[in-house]
């Protein structure tokens, strides 16, 4: 066996300071000025990175703005095309010394070739994972070219989707191909009941070029084992990647609370586990029960008495548990914190945008502002949008919102074909490491509404399946959904909770109502009456809502004058749903008179949809402790239309919004 040889010293610090320490890995940034080609004019314009191919078609003139009127139906073509991008860049020769240089894209939407000095270094197919890729002998010093080769989704799966022996179901999408289900994107990106068709492409995270002499460390695993009032006990796993051509001695030093450790390493992945404990620990708290307190980890790796890496993990001490058993009434769902059963108050989160980029820092911010504000403990991330960016993560983190993490399948049945399985395995076993750190990530979802789907709503008469067809796409979802992602989960966050789908009881019959998490859509899809919000409380209500319309001002920004009634073929194209704005109409002459003017109508809508929220969270409340959960659906938007968000595309806040705070105020 080779051995690492060389000094390294891997110093731990643990403390309460909210610096972090700078990473001192060479380190090239990509992001910022790039060109892309248009075919139709065969010209190349410049372009932003992190960006998507609408954004910058539209910051070049070449289109008009997406959001405008009933531009939407007038764009549908950029997804059909394929494009490209290119950036020159200069590396020096010292840079080009650095012993590794790997490329790393932390986001490409979606399938894509990578070319180098015109040599091709990978292909990608998922928008949820990150690829990486060592360039140093493509690399020269001077100027480098680098290209990103898009092909259409469209296009790409086309084949597979008429090929493949059954027809899926693909979400809300109805364009044919329908190819959503081939696709490891952002479902709503096909469309959705409250969202437009923007079938994006492009480098829509950050790119950079990462370098590391003789070690470096990959990744970090902070675990609260267990946690009494005096002690928590912790354990950290460290993983880094050693090279055994640069070599002089076998140890590696670790350093902590004034101890040193030694470890022999070996060439390629290494894994050490150090435990240790914190004495009277500050426990992390939601929002409501306490302080969400963080500790932050600094490791510091050195070769040769240099400081070659620094990494920072903030991590809180606390326990999570889901418990899902039978009991007297049924099956209960619920979580303890800390070994407190915590009633979960919050909304289904969806994207901010179609266009993800365009999500600067401050609107993360002031969401979870609003957020914390309105008394919510919890935030469901939905399955049909994407893996939310670290950020997102580290402000629930330190407001004490807890996250329900869906992973991205939803409304749909995926093909079971090495290659998809092959880049799921991927895309679920990097984004477990990437987010487990986190305290507020409460449960691991596998998907939003498949299960419930395939067994009431009717795809076997839609689609024309035999009971054999039956069969064999139940056991093509069992195997990714009741085996390959829990095992991942198992094995990549050993403490985290999974529950394979959402709702895991139908909302049809009473009896349902006694197990497990509901999806309550009897208002609103059942044309059911608001009073029955009270005589339908399950034992965790993960979604149900009612729509409303944006603040006239937020549509005002985006539709003309002449457009801003409600029979206009613009408005009729933002309601999304299927029966949108007449159950909008006739709930609120239920309530209010008939509203004379649009503006009018658009405030007895919002006040409409906050008596619907203010009565079922009662109603949740009150059966405390049978129901232990109410997360409405839903908080935000991604683009100014009309839905069941309580906060518009813009950020105004609706009335639902304040009936919510005043609701969740309640214990």
């Amino acid at each position: 066996m080779k051995y690492f040889f060389g000094i390294l010293t891997l110093t731990i610090l643990l403390g309460c300071s909210t610096e972090k320490e700078p990473n001192n890995i060479a380190a090239i940034s990509l992001d910022g000025d790039w060109e892309f080609y248009y075919p139709k004019n065969e010209q190349w314009y410049p372009a932003t990175v992190p960006g998507v191919i609408h954004t910058d078609l539209l910051k070049n003139g070449l289109i008009q703005d997406p959001f405008k009127d009933n531009n939407e139906l007038d764009l549908q073509w950029i997804e059909q095309q394929d494009w490209s991008y290119r950036k020159t860049f200069q590396v020096s020769e010292e840079q080009l010394n650095t012993q590794h240089l790997e490329l790393v894209f932390e986001g490409l939407d979606t399938y894509a070739e990578i070319v180098l000095n015109g040599q091709e270094l990978l292909s990608t197919d998922n928008m949820f994972r990150s690829w990486r890729k060592d360039i140093k002998p493509h690399l020269k010093t001077g100027e480098n070219l680098l290209e990103v080769r898009f092909t259409s989704p469209i296009s790409y799966n086309r084949e597979a989707y008429t090929s493949y022996p059954f027809r899926l179901p693909s979400g809300s999408e109805t364009k044919e191909p329908r190819v959503g289900s081939f696709t490891r994107k952002a479902a709503y990106h096909f469309g959705w009941d409250w969202a437009p068709r923007f079938v994006t492409c492009g480098i829509w995270r950050s790119v950079r070029i990462e370098g590391w002499n003789k070690a470096t460390i990959r990744n970090v695993h902070c675990i609260t084992e267990s946690v009494t009032e005096s002690q928590a006990n912790m354990k950290i796993i460290l993983e880094f990647e050693a090279d055994v051509k640069y070599a002089e001695l076998t140890t590696i030093q670790i350093y902590f609370n004034d101890s040193m450790l030694m470890y022999g390493l070996k060439d390629g992945t290494n894994q050490i586990e150090y435990h240790f404990t914190v004495q009277q620990p500050q426990l992390w708290w939601c929002n409501g029960e306490g302080e969400p307190y963080l500790y932050d980890l600094n490791i510091r790796l050195t070769t040769s008495d240099q400081v070659t890496q620094n990494k920072s993990v903030r991590y809180g001490i606390r326990t999570i548990e889901l418990v899902n058993e039978a009991d007297s009434t049924g099956s209960n769902f619920y979580f303890k914190l800390n070994g407190k059963p915590v009633f979960m108050k919050g909304a289904n989160y969806v994207p901010q945008d179609m266009f993800l980029p365009r999500v600067s820092e401050s609107r993360y911010a002031q969401l979870i502002r609003d957020v914390k504000d309105a008394n919510m403990n919890m935030l469901r991330v939905w399955g049909g949008g994407i893996y939310e960016d670290d950020l997102f993560y580290e402000l629930c983190d330190e407001n004490g919102i807890l996250v329900w993490q869906d992973f991205m399948f939803a409304g749909s049945l995926y093909p079971n074909t090495e290659a998809f399985m092959s880049t799921v395995e991927e895309e679920v076993k990097e984004n477990i490491i990437r987010l487990r750190n986190h305290p507020c990530i409460a449960l691991w979802c596998g998907n939003n509404e498949i299960e419930v789907a395939f067994r009431n709503w009717g795809w076997q008469d839609q689609y024309g399946y035999s009971e054999s067809d039956n069969q064999t796409l139940w056991e093509d979802y069992s195997k990714l959904f009741h085996q390959l992602i829990p095992e991942l989960v198992k094995t990549y966050d050993p403490k985290g909770n999974y529950t394979p789908t959402t709702p895991l009881s139908n909302w049809g019959t009473p009896e349902n109502f006694n197990h497990g998490s509901m999806h309550y859509w009897g208002v609103w899809h059942g044309k059911e009456p608001f009073e029955n919000f009270d005589k339908n409380v399950g034992r965790f209500m993960v979604e149900y809502g009612f729509q409303s319309f944006p603040d006239p001002e937020t549509l005002r920004d985006y539709i003309s004058d002449s457009n801003m009634h409600l029979e206009s073929e613009v408005m009729k194209n933002r309601q999304k749903s299927y029966i949108g704005n007449g159950l909008i109409s006739r709930h609120i002459e239920q309530y209010y008179d008939t509203p004379k003017t649009f503006p009018e109508f658009i405030q007895r809508s919002q006040e409409t949809q906050a008596k619907a929220l203010q009565m079922a969270i009662e109603a949740h409340l009150s059966q405390q402790p049978r129901c232990m959960g109410s997360l409405f659906w839903q908080l935000n938007d991604c683009w100014p239309g009309p839905s069941w968000s309580v906060i518009d595309y813009s950020g105004r806040k609706k009335a639902g919004y304040f009936q919510v705070r005043e609701a969740f105020s309640k214990r």
